[in-house]
Parts: structure tokens; C-alpha cells; sequence
């Protein structure tokens, strides 16, 4: 296994991670775990969602724990 595509974009605000909506609600779930965050491969989408909820964009990669900022 190539650990390099298991690298994922997510967004962080402040010290938290977006993980998501409440279901039935319009409140966001955030944590302070990376691996609690919501995950994508695709930057236009992880983009749109960061410019959204006011976050920054992060490249992580669970298999070695690796958290980097995304260079814009």
C-alpha cells in the first residue's frame, strides 16, 4: 500500500476540526482529533466548504499521523 494516497484534505478552524452537520440541524460537529475530521481527496470541494465554515485547509495522513497545513 502507497501511505502517500491515503493523505486526505480537512479543515480546521481555531484548534478544531470540522467533522460534519448535526443530522436534523444546521449546527456543525467540530472536534479537536484530526482523525474525527471529515475527509476528502478532492481540493475543489474541501475548498468550497473551508470558504463556508470559515476554516483552512489541512493535509493529513492517519496511517502516520502526519497533520500539515495546506499551502494555498
Amino acid at each position: 500500500m502507497n501511505v502517500r494516497l491515503c493523505t486526505v484534505l480537512i479543515i480546521k478552524r481555531g484548534a478544531e476540526f470540522l467533522v460534519g452537520r448535526i443530522p436534523y440541524t444546521t449546527e456543525l460537529r467540530w472536534s479537536r482529533s484530526p482523525y474525527d475530521a471529515w475527509k476528502t481527496r478532492k481540493k475543489e470541494t474541501a475548498q468550497a466548504v473551508a470558504h463556508v465554515v470559515g476554516g483552512d485547509l489541512w493535509l493529513f495522513n492517519p496511517i502516520v499521523g502526519q497533520l500539515k497545513e495546506m499551502e494555498q
